[in-house]
């Protein structure tokens, strides 16, 4: 009977931010572990749906970076990375659109549907909603830059309850252009600010941004942010990731978090808990 009364109190304590976030938009940037390990997976579809089933609109933005890099490596394309970004070649333009929206995005909307959700899956280039430009062409090939979202593609797929699956692949204004490689945590960023977010979670392989000696950092703001990067505490992946947290709240969104997803339910302990498991990226 303990057990079951401790069920029932925790489902209390989580009732405050379940009424709170009802009905807004929460983009989630999925990636790392939580993408790779089967039981993550499950768990992390579990924990969109209970989202969803309790009136939150959870929006999926995810990438691959992994399994890109392992069907390049198995086709003995070369890859090179720039300040924790893909350079993308002409090749491994096709290779990262084939890995993303073919293999990772429909895996995803595949877990979300199993378990009881309305998903979609679309990149992009589907109804052109992101555009973009070269980031810079001579040194990145095809990463490109997100120039436009046209945020109703998003929003009318929404109105009818489906949770949008996200892969970062960016159509361009120039036709016979491939198209464009996009960094997810910027793109989830773009997205998040053009959907009026209120919240954006970033799910990494870290407990969060930490500190010269490796401590958890709970809150940052944005001068703090730029110390830690003059200071290189800050650096490698972490950097598009502090920098696309930054873009979402300057954007309007009102908070973006950066967890762990190698810790199970780690969206939901950060979004339904008053403490948190993470960093949070505020004002």
């Amino acid at each position: 009977m303990q057990k079951k009364i401790e069920v029932v109190k925790t489902l209390l304590d989580a009732l405050p931010f379940i009424q709170k976030f009802a009905g807004q938009t929460i983009v989630i940037k999925y990636g790392g572990a939580a993408q790779v390990k089967e039981e993550l997976k499950e768990k992390f579809a579990r924990d969109v749906v209970l989202m969803y089933m309790v009136g939150i609109k959870p929006v999926i933005v995810h990438g691959g970076g992994p399994k890109i890099t392992e069907l390049l490596n198995a086709l003995k394309i070369p890859t090179e990375f720039v300040e924790g970004q893909r350079v993308t070649t002409k090749e491994a333009m096709r290779i990262a659109e084939m890995v993303l929206s073919g293999d990772v995005n429909k895996e995803i909307v595949s877990m979300l549907n199993d378990h009881g959700a309305k998903a979609i899956g679309i990149s992009g280039k589907d109804a052109r909603f992101i555009q973009a430009r070269a980031k810079d062409r001579s040194r990145w090939g095809y990463t490109g830059v997100i120039e436009e979202i046209h945020a109703d593609v998003v929003e009318n797929l929404m109105a009818e309850n489906f949770i949008p699956v996200i892969a970062p692949i960016a159509a361009s204004k120039d036709p016979g252009e491939p198209g464009f490689n996009i960094n997810a945590d910027l793109a989830a960023s773009r997205v998040a600010v053009a959907l009026k977010a209120s919240k954006i979670v970033f799910m990494t392989d870290t407990p969060g941004v930490l500190d010269a000696e490796g401590r958890l950092i709970g809150t940052l703001g944005s001068e703090k942010i730029a110390l830690l990067k003059r200071e290189g505490v800050i650096s490698g992946g972490m950097v598009p990731k502090v920098d696309a947290c930054l873009e979402a709240i300057n954007g309007g969104v009102g908070k973006a978090h950066i967890v762990d997803g190698r810790i199970e339910h780690s969206i939901l302990l950060e979004i339904f808990t008053s403490e948190g498991i993470g960093t949070q990226i505020v004002h």
